[in-house]
Formats: C-alpha cells, sequence, structure tokens
C-alpha cells in the first residue's frame, strides 16, 4: 500500500470512529446555519439591557475553548473532517452575515441595531446559546459568545469587536472551509504514534505543547519568527538543555543588526557582554574592527546573564537552520496580541517548566537543583537521558473532539488566500476602554 492510500485509509477508519460518537450531535449543533438561525429568530424577545444578564453566560467565554487534547494526535485528522462537515454545511446554508457596527464600538453594555447581526454571526458557528434570542443590546449572552469567539481564533478575550476580531469574524465560510481542507492534508503527513512525549510548536498559533501519554501535560505562549525570517518546519528530537547559555550570534543577525547597532554605538557590545572570538578561541578587542567595512569572521558570543538574549534557558533539538527554543528577558514580547518578532528560533513563556518537564526522566536535575544551577549563572550544559521527539508544524486551522474550531492568522501565507493573512502583526488590536 503506497504512503498516500495508507494515510487515506487511515483517515477514513479515524473519521468513522470518530462519526460513530460524535456525529449525531454534531448534526444537530447550532453551528449549522438555518437551525441555529431559526431558534434564535423564534426565541421569546428579551427586554431591556438591565434584564438581559445571566450569570451562566460567564461559563461560555474563553475558558470552554480550552483542552488538554493536544492538536496532533489519533483525533487529529478525524476532528478536522468533522470541522469541515460543519462548514460545508455553513456554507451551503449562505454563510454568516457580515458584522458592520461602523463608527460604533461593540462591547457589553451597548445597545445597536448591529448587534443583531453579531448574535446572528455568532449563533452560526455555535458561539452563542439559541436561547439567547435576538435583540439589539449587547448582553452578557454576546459578551460570553464573543470571547469564545476570540478564543478560538487565538485573540484577546476581551469580550471587544476590535480591528483584529471583525477581521476574524467577517472572513467568508467558504474561505474558513478552504483553510480547513489545506489543514487537513497537513494533518494528514503526521504519523498516529507522534512518541509517549513529545513537545509541539504551532507556528501560526504561536504557542508550545509538551504532551504526555496523549494528554497536553503544559502549554506555553511563544514567540515565533516573523515574515522576513520564518521559524522552519522540523521533525526532530530534543536532546539537551542549557542552563546559563552562551548565547552565539547568528551570521545573519550579525549582518543585519549589530553590525549597523555598532556603528551607531561602538560600545553596543560592551554593554550587552558580547565577546568576539577567533577560530583559535582567541578573544579580539572590538576597536580594532572596521565596523564600516564587512562582518568579520569571528564569532559574537553573549556571556550568561540578565541580559543575555536566551536568559535561563536554551533547548536545543537537531536541525540544520541552527534554530533552538529559550527564555528571554523580553517577557513584555508574550502579552502582544500576535507574536512573530523572532529570527527564526522560538522564545517560550514560562520556559523553565517545559525544561523540567524535559528533565524529569534526566536523573538528578529536579526543578530545585535546576533552580540553584540558574541562580549561580554558570554555563551548564545537560543531555537528556532519552531524547523527546519535536515537531514544529504550520496548522492554522484544526477542529478537537469537542466539536470546537479553532482558526489562526495565515502569517506566513501558507493556505492560498489573502484574506487568511489578517496582518494582526501591523500592531495591537485596541484593548476594552
Amino acid at each position: 500500500m503506497s504512503k498516500k492510500n495508507g494515510n487515506e485509509a487511515l483517515s477514513r477508519r479515524a473519521f468513522l470512529a470518530s462519526a460513530a460518537t460524535v456525529g449525531a450531535s454534531a448534526i444537530a449543533a447550532p453551528a449549522f446555519a438555518q437551525s441555529a438561525l431559526d431558534t434564535l429568530i423564534n426565541a421569546p424577545r428579551r427586554g431591556n439591557w438591565d434584564d438581559q444578564f445571566d450569570a451562566k453566560a460567564a461559563s461560555r467565554t474563553a475558558s470552554a475553548v480550552v483542552s488538554n487534547t493536544p492538536i496532533l494526535g489519533p483525533q487529529s485528522v478525524a476532528s478536522a473532517q468533522q470541522a469541515v462537515m460543519q462548514y460545508q454545511q455553513i456554507a451551503a446554508a449562505g454563510g454568516w452575515p457580515e458584522v458592520n457596527p461602523g463608527d460604533q464600538r461593540l462591547q457589553l453594555g451597548v445597545s445597536h441595531p448591529a448587534v443583531q447581526a453579531l448574535r446572528q454571526r455568532l449563533a452560526i458557528t455555535g458561539d452563542l446559546p439559541r436561547e439567547a434570542g435576538m435583540s439589539s443590546a449587547f448582553d452578557s449572552y454576546v459578551d460570553g459568545a464573543v470571547k469564545r469567539f476570540q478564543a478560538r481564533h487565538g485573540l484577546p478575550s476581551d469580550g471587544v469587536l476590535g480591528e483584529f476580531t471583525l477581521k476574524a469574524m467577517n472572513i467568508p465560510a467558504d474561505v474558513r472551509l478552504q483553510q480547513l481542507n489545506t489543514n487537513i492534508i497537513r494533518l494528514q503527513t503526521f504519523p498516529e504514534d507522534l512518541g509517549r512525549r513529545h513537545v509541539m510548536v504551532n507556528i501560526p498559533a504561536a504557542y508550545v505543547e509538551a504532551v504526555e501519554d496523549g494528554s497536553v501535560a503544559t502549554r506555553h505562549t511563544a514567540v515565533v519568527g516573523r515574515l522576513s525570517r520564518p521559524t522552519h518546519l522540523v521533525n526532530s528530537k530534543i536532546y539537551e538543555v542549557i542552563l546559563n547559555p552562551y548565547w552565539t550570534s547568528p551570521r545573519s543577525i550579525v549582518e543585519k543588526d549589530i553590525m549597523p547597532l555598532m556603528r551607531k554605538d561602538p560600545t553596543y557590545l560592551e554593554k550587552n557582554a558580547i565577546r568576539l572570538i577567533d577560530g583559535k578561541g582567541n578573544e579580539v578587542a572590538p576597536e580594532t574592527i572596521d565596523w564600516n567595512g564587512e562582518a568579520p569572521n569571528l564569532m559574537f558570543r553573549q556571556d550568561p546573564g540578565k541580559t543575555n538574549a536566551m536568559a535561563s534557558t536554551k533547548i536545543n533539538f537537531y536541525n540544520k537552520n541552527g534554530e533552538y527554543m529559550h527564555d528571554t528577558p523580553q517577557q513584555g514580547l508574550f502579552n502582544k496580541l500576535m507574536r512573530f518578532e523572532s529570527s527564526g528560533c522560538v522564545r517560550v513563556q514560562n520556559v523553565r517548566d517545559l525544561s523540567n518537564w524535559l528533565l524529569r526522566e534526566t536523573p538528578g536535575w529536579s526543578r530545585q537543583q535546576m533552580e540553584q544551577v540558574i541562580a549561580t549563572g554558570v554555563n551548564t550544559p545537560i543531555k537528556l537521558a532519552t531524547e523527546v521527539p519535536v515537531y514544529f508544524v504550520y496548522i492554522s486551522a484544526w477542529g478537537m473532539p469537542d466539536g470546537i474550531v479553532q482558526f489562526r492568522d495565515d502569517i506566513y501565507q501558507m493556505d492560498g488566500n489573502a484574506e487568511l493573512a489578517l496582518d494582526t502583526t501591523a500592531g495591537m488590536e485596541q484593548p476594552a476602554q
């Protein structure tokens, strides 16, 4: 049997097994457009804003989207196929209405005619419960539904329709269907068995999952490569954790970043504890270099410490691009709307939790011992007793066994439709006033 035919057979088997348990409920789900709209429109009209609060709506928010089920796993293809069925029916029923509030800021407490279209839009994809009814009031039902929608699209769950929330909301249903179909093909390339313990870095989602025995053990926000310096797709193994690492600048950063900085400020290297090392291991004085010429053929190595670009930790895996995962002194980057700012390597929030998980099966490296070494500031490489598989993937749309469908900005423009690249890297979505 060919690999392609094997994948197709595996996908059919996985899909049929999944459909046996979730098919009936999915067909009746509020995501299917006409049924959802009929129920919503026929629901009892609700009163004024003061009457439209339901404490249960608070539970219908972003927390409902979080799952311990990993993106990659035995259920991945079947869950994506179920999502395709859902969006096929939505597209066939005419999709969803455009939400256009004009200059009105839609958020909790506002009453505006555009909220009716918003309710329809959210009901069609199952974000708004049917009992919410039709109204012009942005009540707690709508607030919870918007937060759920935002969480499914990797946006800040503040309940406010900012620029990027509206962009994501108004992408047509048939375009989202196309995105799901594109990503099914990607999901089918992965084996069902990814390893008992493995790490997955999803580039468009900009986050990391450490998976153990089929469940997410720890999840981390990440910063990945920008469009001009993308993070590469990788199928490899993590072999080493380095505490208090030296940072050696890649040639590209020396040429594009450090050389121009040294022309502006000749003390830049000294301020950032970066030393120049020649091929024999000897240190070279920066003042001996012509910084207006070509980049010197020297190693640019930064000492461990608070200013180190990798801060406390570096995680090494085999790859030809010189990429790795690491800590960062710039923790504020993890709070940004979209985190595509690195030169290819991946910065990991709470990286010590990930390192602790990686070292758990390496004797002599408890969390306490790890923290004690970090406190010394001494460069300490640690080989893992058992190498851990790592997968850098580009999955911008996926389904979960519970029926939740997730979408992300097509940051590297690989999905074949310009509408899916929301340009969320151009700025910050405005927070609630």
